[in-house]
């Protein structure tokens, strides 16, 4: 999240419905925020939660066993993963 004293130079402009914009009114309100503040606190807390929601994945015990179990113990590798490593072999130059 970028610091709260931050040059802000970016405008979004928006269109929503007078009953959409009453309810961040009164809930800026309520908060004790500016509107301009509630929004733009309520979007990043919103943006970063979709962020972590997409960068993180969260397993059950024995989904990650399973996982930590293939790791430890890969299975060899089939015919189609040998085919694709010899054709990253010919396509790239590892030097």
């Amino acid at each position: 999240m970028a610091p709260a004293n931050a040059a802000r130079s970016e405008r979004i402009n928006l269109r929503l419905s007078g009953t959409a914009k009453l309810q961040i009114e009164q809930a800026a309100a309520v908060e004790g925020k500016t509107v301009s503040g509630f929004i733009v606190s309520s979007a990043l807390e919103s943006a970063e939660k979709a962020v972590r929601r997409h960068e993180a994945m969260t397993l059950g015990r024995e989904d990650a066993m399973r996982f930590f179990d293939a790791l430890a113990d890969p299975p060899p590798p089939n015919d189609r993963l040998r085919a694709a490593l010899e054709e990253h072999r010919r396509r790239v130059d590892s030097r």
